[in-house]
């Protein structure tokens, strides 16, 4: 299967004191454009606004 199944989480909920939000989300394995961490920005409904949320390993 060349898609791999991850999880991203917010990357700012913490430095505020608040809970992160978790995204569960697909990538591919061979994929030469994503080397690193895949960073998404989604919703995160605990601050109420669009953050970056990064790839968990």
């Amino acid at each position: 299967m060349p898609r791999d199944i991850i999880t991203i989480e917010c990357t700012e909920a913490r430095a505020e004191g608040k809970s992160p939000s978790r995204y569960v989300t697909t990538r591919n394995k061979k994929s030469l454009r994503t080397p690193g961490r895949l960073e998404k920005v989604k919703f995160n409904p605990a601050l109420k606004r669009r953050t970056i949320h990064r790839e968990l390993r």
